[in-house]
C-alpha cells in the first residue's frame, strides 16, 4: 500500500481491517503518527492517529492535494475465471482505467457470476487494493452485464478496439489515439464468438493485435492497457 484510501467521512479502521494491519505492522505506526491517505475518488492529504486500541485506529485526515484523475480509458472484459479476473481487475485499476465493463459472453461460464467475487462484493476490496498499490485515489467504476451487447450499449469513446488475432487487424502498438477517449475489448479464455466478433464491428470496433501471440485474457488485459495507454499519451 503506497496510500491509506478512505471512505467519504471514514475515520475509524477496526483491527480486523487490511488498513489498520498495515498501519500497525508494516508502517510501524502509533498515535501521533502521520502518514500519506485519501479519499476513494476525491482528495489526498496525510492521516494522523488520534487513538488505537484493541477495537481499530481512530484517524484525522487533512486535504492538500485534489483527486488522482483517471485515464479515459473503458476496458471491455469478457467473464473469466475469477482468479483471473481478480488480478486483471486490480492491475486495471492501479494502472489507472476509468471505467471496466464485466459482460457474459458466448463462450464464457455464466457460473463465474455466482462466484463470492461478485456475490459478496469482493471485487470492491480488490479495486481498493488496486488503487492503494498505485498510490492514487482513483479507483474505477465497476459494471458487471449480462451481455456483451449491453456492455457495447454503455461504453463511450471517439475509439473503440476489438483486440482480435484475426488476419490483417492492426497492430494496437501503432494506433492513433493521442488526445482521444478508447473503449478496449479483451475476449474470454475461448475467445469472442463469431457472432460478437460481428457485433463488434458492426458498432465502429476496430480489430487489434498486440503482436501475433495467442494470449491469455489477463495478459491481454494489462498489455492491452498498457500499449493503450502508451498511444494515448499517458505513460
Amino acid at each position: 500500500m503506497n496510500i491509506i484510501l478512505l471512505e467519504k467521512d471514514e475515520l475509524f479502521l477496526p483491527s480486523s481491517d487490511e488498513r489498520a494491519k498495515h498501519i500497525r505492522n508494516v508502517l510501524h505506526m502509533s498515535v501521533g503518527d502521520s502518514f500519506r491517505a485519501g479519499v476513494v475518488n476525491s482528495v489526498e492529504g496525510t492521516a494522523t492517529i488520534v487513538s488505537s486500541d484493541k477495537a481499530g485506529i481512530t484517524l484525522a485526515f487533512t486535504a492538500s492535494a485534489d483527486a488522482s484523475e483517471l485515464y479515459p480509458l473503458t476496458l471491455i472484459v469478457a467473464q473469466v475465471r475469477p482468479i483471473c479476473m481478480r488480478r486483471i481487475l486490480r492491475e486495471a485499476v492501479s494502472l489507472g482505467v476509468r471505467r471496466i465493463l464485466l459482460p457474459v459472453s458466448d463462450l464464457g461460464e455464466k457460473s463465474y457470476l455466482s462466484s463470492s467475487l461478485y456475490t459478496e462484493g469482493e471485487y470492491k476490496k480488490i479495486l481498493l487494493d488496486g488503487a492503494m498499490q498505485s498510490g492514487k485515489t482513483g479507483v474505477s467504476s465497476v459494471s458487471i452485464l449480462p451481455s456483451v451487447q449491453e456492455a457495447m450499449e454503455i461504453a463511450e469513446g471517439e475509439k473503440k478496439i476489438l483486440l482480435d488475432n484475426r488476419k490483417g487487424a492492426e497492430q494496437l502498438s501503432q494506433a492513433a489515439l493521442a488526445g482521444k477517449s478508447v473503449v478496449l475489448a479483451i475476449g474470454p479464455e475461448r475467445g469472442w464468438s463469431e457472432r460478437e466478433v460481428e457485433l463488434f464491428i458492426g458498432n465502429g470496433y476496430t480489430p487489434m493485435l498486440i503482436g501475433g501471440r495467442i494470449l491469455r485474457t489477463e495478459t491481454a488485459a494489462v498489455g492491452g492497457t498498457l500499449l493503450a495507454l502508451s498511444r494515448m499519451g499517458y505513460v
